[in-house]
């Protein structure tokens, strides 16, 4: 066992769930990480968003240290109060829309739109819940079957029943089934994981004008776009777009496993003592983390970095794309959260494997698709320095 190394020991004993990148990450400092043997890479995937604010930054440690030494879990869980729980609840009522003044927070994002599902059936009486094709909502069961995409489907059944896809950014398809017996229309205000998608500027109003006018729920999951990941805090913070119910994750504790879901009164309302909970749901220790993280990200103003570094990043790409334009086909996205498509899989895969080799770690999606969101406090020099990268990489496969 001893002569093994951190390879070796993974392969052998790790669930095979997913195809590993060989590289083996010891330590992080903002940006940037490095392996066992000391090799510094730029990380542009935040570990998939999660770490907003960079590895290892001063304000986590604190709050994890502080927080620590106090109390890691409340007895009887989340059933006895909690100051640290009550600090971030009030933090979020000043930044949430006014219309969601009920929070509960969970463990991830797929438990946060698990919970949104259970919870519309529940309260409008209705099964029916609408999602959009190449949507991703989470890997519960319940959330797979939300998932609008049929290599995350296919495999699992039987599904939870009840979901109706409809074409992203497309009204009118909602509106010839949302009659249906429907609770709910979940939506993402740019989809994700199903490839950095983004839809009209009226979209999530016109959507929210017809669930008001049909008496439907809108969730709107804002697990990978809110915490300033595009710019605002949230994308679906406009006044002209009323929320039901607003699930959040990923950027909201800076990698802290941590989600949370927010909800009208009117929905508090209809619900029962029981109808949800959660043994680590709200744990002081996620609490802290979460206050000093969203602390941060408003004291230090990243909404103004992630806008001026999202547009100098667009920017840059659009240029390389230009000049290799018969090898990328489209450069999209808004604020950090970006995507790259190639025309060919295995261009991409080579790509980003020269990027790695390189020092750039990037995430590839849908085979053809590199996503690009680092963490929302980078520099504009970080930016210029994994664009560099890129760019070299990109000649050096030709």
């Amino acid at each position: 066992m001893k002569n093994m190394d951190t390879f070796q020991i993974e392969d052998k004993y790790h669930a095979s769930f997913a195809n590993k990148t060989k590289i083996s990450i010891e330590k992080g400092q903002g940006v940037y990480v490095y392996d066992e043997w000391g090799k510094k890479y730029l990380d542009f995937t935040a570990g998939w968003g999660v770490t907003s604010i960079g590895h290892a930054h001063p304000v986590i440690i604190e709050a994890l240290l502080n927080q620590s030494k106090k109390i890691i879990q409340n007895p009887n869980s989340g059933a006895s109060y909690s100051p640290a729980r009550a600090k971030l609840l009030l933090l979020m009522h000043e930044i949430l829309p006014e219309n969601l003044p009920r929070v509960f927070f969970s463990n991830s994002g797929a438990e946060a739109n698990d919970a949104a599902i259970k919870i519309a059936r529940k309260v409008t009486g209705k099964l029916n819940i609408i999602s959009t094709l190449k949507s991703f909502h989470g890997r519960t069961i319940s959330t797979v079957s939300a998932t609008g995409q049929e290599n995350h489907r296919n495999k699992f059944n039987p599904l939870i029943e009840n979901h109706i896809f409809v074409p992203y950014n497309n009204i009118q398809s909602v509106k010839e089934v949302i009659e249906k017996d429907v609770a709910a229309v979940i939506v993402e205000p740019i989809q994700g994981e199903g490839g950095i998608n983004v839809p009209d500027q009226d979209y999530l109003e016109r959507l929210s004008f017809l669930c008001q006018e049909n008496d439907v729920l809108l969730i709107v999951d804002e697990i990978q776009t809110g915490f300033c990941r595009t710019g605002p805090l949230f994308m679906s913070g406009q006044k002209k777009v009323k929320v039901d119910i607003l699930t959040m994750a990923k950027g909201i504790a800076g990698g802290f496993p941590f989600g949370a879901f927010a909800i009208t009164e009117e929905i508090n309302d209809k619900i029962e003592k029981g109808d949800h909970g959660g043994t680590y749901c709200g744990n002081p220790l996620g609490c802290a983390v979460a206050y000093s993280v969203i602390k941060y990200i408003l004291d230090y103003n990243i909404q103004e970095n992630v806008e001026k570094t999202g547009k100098f990043a667009i920017r840059e790409l659009k240029e390389i794309m230009a000049e290799h334009s018969h090898l990328i086909k489209d450069v999209r996205g808004k604020g950090l959260l970006i995507a790259v498509e190639f025309y060919d899989e295995n261009t991409a895969s080579t790509f980003a494997s020269k990027c790695l080799e390189n020092g750039l770690i990037l995430n590839v999606i849908h085979g053809n698709i590199i996503r690009i969101f680092p963490a929302i406090n980078i520099s504009k020099e970080e930016i210029f320095e994994g664009l560099k990268i890129f760019r070299n990489s990109l000649l050096s496969i030709l």
